[in-house]
């Protein structure tokens, strides 16, 4: 509602902002006997004769038609829906159960005890005595005369002869360059950006806003009721009966002979032979690694922390030190080691075996036979049924309307504006700079310089050789004499017996028998119930809306200023003059208004009407 008022207003005050400005402007135009004398003054008469009169145009008020929203009541018819309630009814199918007494026939398996006579085979231990000879590795000791090898140290005096690096110091002199910096004028040129104003005009385009009336046309959504009738599908029950023929197992016993093995046992004599080991000395050369070495001298580089007088660093030093290098001999020395030898030793033993015999025995199976039986049973089906009801449907028909409508539209009108532009312009300048430059100058300086020189010595040292000795010892050395035995020993062995025994096993035979049993039978029961639903049913009202309408309304307006010297005067405009008279006007006020015609629409469109033609 607000933005609807607003839209409705914005046009309105550029319309009186129009009227204030345009159709006085209009007005001076009309008659060229006034030239804008008569300023923005229209007057109740309505014409510019008031230009006859100069006294009472210029100095009192004048009418401006200015255009105002009026809210009136107007009378609308809508269409509104009401909600009621209807009720209908609807059948609904209920499942009843029942409970029925059916008898059947059932087989049922009976326990039956029997009796039957059965060969079973028992197997008897039986012992007997056996001897067996057998060898045994005796351990007996034995002393063996041993040569071995001892390392035995010899001292060996020995002199060598090695250079040591003695350091010598020496003084020299060196000429370095010197960068000396000194300070200097110079002249230098600079560019200065200077801003400089400079007016300029242009001109730009406004958009002036007008109203104009429409006639436009919408569409409202009618709604209108239609009866439709539907057909839908329900399905009903129906009860069927039917005969099914089920497979039964019926079980018997059978005498079937089975084979079975069983495991005979026995004795047999077998050879073979075990592995004995035996120590055996072996003598062998072994790689011995003596040490010894020498001194060295090596000279090392020593980098110099410190500075000299002119504050240069300090060259590196060269020292010299004694470095011990190692030497690594290897000699063969003999090595005696013992090592196992195996030995296969034949001997004998007793291994029980078992044979394998295929035996047969009677054995009682259970089967079952298949049996073909008949039972009838009762089947519910749904059978479709179509049934049809009636409905009612509101369409909403689109329908044409018409309505006058103030469009806002706009026309251009050029103006001219004068803005100031600052430019910069480049200025050149001169300054004077201190630069700083530099000259070489040589300079001299003196350092000490440390320098090794080789320097022959001889030294005496004593060096120790590991020299090999043969010596003998006495060793006892445990050796295996083999030497045969006798034992006895007990055989088991298992003698097949066959015996009686009356067995009783139960065998189960089939009864047939008939029994009672309930089924629970459901009913479909026809029920009937009732709804209630909603409807929106549409009906007509009229009611009273409040309505934005633009009117024109006439308002008396002080005139400001003066219509310049001639105001007063009658020979400045006349008393008939070009707008006073009816002459001047004409009858259809064409020679008034000027280019407007005699025609009314022309009138309305240049804004005559508003001078009085």
């Amino acid at each position: 509602m607000i933005r609807k008022v607003l839209s409705c207003l914005l046009p309105a005050v550029a319309v009186v902002a129009m009227c204030t400005s345009t159709w006085a402007k209009d007005c001076g135009a009309c008659s060229n006997g006034c030239e804008g004398g008569c300023e923005g003054a229209v007057v109740s008469g309505g014409a510019c004769g008031g230009c006859g009169d100069a006294g009472a145009a210029c100095g009192g008020t004048k009418t401006v038609y200015q255009r105002q929203y009026v809210t009136e009541m107007k009378t609308v018819t809508s269409t509104e829906y009401t909600t009621e309630t209807r009720e209908r009814t609807y059948t609904v199918n209920k499942r009843v159960p029942r409970t029925e007494e059916r008898t059947r026939t059932v087989t049922v398996q009976v326990p039956e005890t029997r009796t039957k006579t059965v060969n079973y085979t028992v197997n008897k231990n039986v012992t007997e005595t056996k001897t067996a000879e057998y060898t045994v590795q005796v351990p007996y000791t034995e002393s063996v005369e041993q040569t071995y090898t001892v390392m035995v140290p010899v001292s060996e005096e020995k002199t060598s002869t090695y250079t040591v690096m003695v350091p010598k110091q020496e003084e020299k002199t060196s000429t370095y360059t010197v960068q000396v910096p000194y300070t200097e004028s110079v002249e230098q040129t600079y560019t200065v950006m200077t801003s400089v104003p400079e007016e300029k005009t242009s001109t730009y385009t406004v958009q002036v806003p007008y109203t104009e009336s429409v006639e436009q046309t919408y569409t409202v959504m009618v709604p209108v009721q239609e009866e439709k009738t539907a057909t839908y599908t329900v399905m009903v029950p129906v009860k069927e009966e039917k005969t099914a023929t089920y497979t039964v197992q019926v079980p018997y016993t059978e005498q079937v002979e089975q084979t079975y093995t069983v495991n005979v046992p026995y004795t047999e004599e077998m050879t073979g032979s075990r592995t004995v080991q035996k120590r055996v000395p072996v003598t062998s050369m072994k790689s011995v690694q003596v040490r010894g070495g020498h001194w060295a001298t090596q000279q090392v580089e020593m980098p110099s922390s410190g500075t000299d007088a002119c504050g240069c660093p300090c060259p590196p030093k060269v020292c010299c030190k004694r470095v011990w290098v190692p030497t690594c001999e290897t000699k063969e020395v003999p090595c005696t080691t013992y090592q196992c030898v195996s030995e296969e030793v034949p001997y004998s033993y007793t291994v029980t075996k078992c044979r394998q015999e295929q035996r047969s025995r009677m054995v009682s199976v259970q089967k079952c036979r298949t049996e073909e039986r008949t039972r009838t049973y009762t089947v519910t089906k749904c059978v479709p049924e179509e049934r049809t009801r009636t409905y009612t449907v509101t369409k909403m028909v689109p329908e044409q309307k018409t309505r006058t409508v103030n469009v806002t539209k706009y026309k251009s009108e050029e103006r001219t504006r004068t803005y100031t532009v600052t430019k910069c312009v480049p200025e050149t300048k001169t300054r004077t700079v201190n630069v700083t430059k530099y000259r070489p100058e040589e300079r001299t300086r003196t350092y000490t310089v440390t320098t090794c020189v080789p320097e022959e010595r001889t030294r005496s040292y004593t060096v120790t050789k590991m020299v090999p000795e043969q010596k003998t010892r006495t060793v006892n050395v445990t050796k295996y004499k083999s030497e045969t035995k006798t034992r006895e020993y007990t055989v088991t062995k298992c003698v097949p017996e066959t015996m009686t025994k009356e067995v009783s096993y139960t065998v189960m035979v089939p009864q047939q028998k008939e029994e009672k049993y309930s089924v629970t039978v459901y009913d479909c029961v026809p029920e009937t119930k009732t709804e209630s639903y909603s409807v929106r049913v549409p009906h007509t009202v009229t009611k009273e809306v409040p309505v934005q309408k633009c009117v024109t309304v006439a308002v008396e307006v002080p005139v400001e200023g003066a219509c310049g010297g001639a105001a007063g005067d009658a020979g400045a405009c006349g008393d008939a003059g070009a707008c006073g008279s009816a002459g001047a006007c004409g009858d259809a006020g064409a020679a008034a208004c000027g280019d407007c015609g005699s025609s009314k629409k022309g009138c309305r469109r240049k804004g005559c009407r508003r001078c009085g033609c």
